[in-house]
């Protein structure tokens, strides 16, 4: 996944489905794409369930840390977090008033029992397969039990899940994220995925287009496929072979509604012909790609098991600009891996010169418990990794501004999201992902509309309508 911290607050449903129920949740969502889906999705089983969405978390009879593996020392945060809720939860009882606290996601996943011997405040913990459980495991948790799950689930969790009401995905507005695959088989020494969310899973044909058609029924116009190695994905299709996710991305760009498509997170090494044509091919696909590499030096990749080499990664992403000219490349970069010398740094800033990015993610290595990588002899110096790290920030942001600058003057098409923080201010989305920032006259939300780009900002575009 994209490693951005996202770390928001997700409410659940706005109506109790229960008559006469009062009892309000409240999640807080760490971490990637992901997990913010699977706090949606959550959301709308515990709506079923007859919860409401409280974003005050005093006023919260649930709540729910929905947590990440990825950042360093993430478990550490959760503890800290399930600390200051263990003294909420105090002063509640004395009020005469009952809080379950939870645990979901990776790092419930990871720690299991753990979590409930080192937290008391903690009532259940349940991993990423098994929240479609959840409402179940509340009512349990609210009859007294201590309760964790985290075995992988035989049943498909998504089979099993509520569908969310019309008004509430409306209320999420008009981009939603759409998860078609879960887990990992690459087994990358750095990573927990395959330990967190396990193998590769992958959702049929049918239910990501029944998905994707009620989204669109309520107004969403663009939808971002998710997976651990989500152009990995191979489903059952109507006609009842394997299909891959070029052909997925074919038939979505046929759902009435759906005018934009994205994808993320890529592995180099499932890039076929078929998803490279979708790029050609298709106009709804947006012309943007995370496609991490992680680092240029292919003794690294080696130690990395990323199972490619850096000269396949420009091959693949000259094939990809050659389908696809106005595509931008986003990618992820981790420094400091161990046994990672000058030289093997010097080949990830080459790498990185070479495919000049539009964005990207960089990270100092931080071991993982129970990965390869943790074991591994070599371990460089933190202030050699914050040197490099900062070098390597210098040359990201030098090529994210002059790929922003070189947009200055053109007309692009451009997504309304939601009102500006600003007075008269709508925003946007390019097709590159940037916010762009327009008079509120340009549009509805909801409305692709072309505009000009006037100037850029630090993270944004400024544009007049055409």
């Amino acid at each position: 996944m994209e490693l951005d911290d996202i770390s928001e607050i997700m409410p659940a449903a706005s109506a109790a489905a229960t008559a006469g129920a009062d009892r309000k949740v409240f999640i807080k969502t760490y971490g990637c794409q992901m997990n913010v889906y699977d706090s949606q999705r959550m959301n709308d089983a515990l709506a079923a369930d007859g919860y409401s969405a409280t974003e005050t978390i005093e006023d919260a009879d649930l709540v729910l840390l929905n947590t990440c593996h990825i950042r360093e020392k993430a478990a550490e945060k959760v503890y800290s977090e399930l600390g200051r809720l263990r003294q909420l939860k105090a002063e509640r009882a004395e009020a005469g008033r009952e809080m379950i606290v939870g645990v979901t996601g990776c790092v419930a996943q990871a720690e299991g029992r753990e979590i409930l011997r080192r937290a008391s405040a903690v009532d259940l913990v349940v991993g990423p397969q098994t929240y479609h459980r959840l409402p179940e495991v509340v009512r349990k948790a609210r009859g007294g039990q201590k309760v964790v799950e985290t075995e992988y689930s035989l049943e498909d969790k998504f089979e099993h899940l509520p569908q969310p009401r019309k008004a509430e995905v409306a209320r999420r507005g008009v981009t939603a994220f759409l998860t078609v695959q879960e887990g990992c088989d690459k087994f990358c020494t750095f990573c927990v995925v395959p330990y967190t969310r396990g193998s590769e899973v992958s959702r049929s044909v049918a239910q990501i287009v029944t998905e994707a058609e009620r989204l669109a029924e309520a107004g969403v116009r663009e939808v971002t496929l998710l997976g651990q190695n989500v152009n990995a994905w191979h489903g059952e299709g109507a006609d009842g072979t394997e299909w891959g996710l070029g052909r997925l991305l074919y038939r979505l760009a046929e759902v009435p509604g759906i005018a934009r498509l994205r994808y993320t997170t890529s592995h180099p090494r499932d890039m076929d012909d078929e998803l490279i044509a979708a790029h050609r091919d298709l106009a709804a696909l947006m012309p943007y790609l995370h496609l991490p590499v992680q680092s240029g030096s292919d003794r690294i990749l080696k130690a990395m098991n990323r199972r490619h080499t850096a000269a396949d990664y420009l091959r693949l992403v000259e094939r990809i600009r050659t389908a696809r000219p106005d595509i931008a490349m986003s990618g992820d970069f981790i420094v400091g891996f161990p046994g990672e010398t000058d030289a093997d740094f010097e080949a990830t800033m080459e790498i990185v010169r070479a495919t000049n990015y539009a964005s990207a993610y960089t990270f100092k290595y931080s071991p993982r418990p129970g990965t390869p990588g943790a074991d591994m002899g070599g371990h460089v110096e933190e202030k050699v990794k914050d040197e490099r790290l900062q070098r390597l920030q210098r040359l990201i942001t030098q090529q994210q501004h002059a790929f922003a600058d070189g947009l200055v003057g053109q007309t692009i098409s451009t997504l309304i999201e939601k009102p500006g923080r600003q007075a008269g201010q709508i925003v946007g989305r390019s097709p590159w992902l940037q916010p762009v920032i327009v008079d509120e006259k340009a549009g509805e939300i909801g409305d692709i509309v072309d505009v000009r780009i006037t100037k850029t900002g630090t993270n944004s575009l400024f544009a007049e309508a055409v």
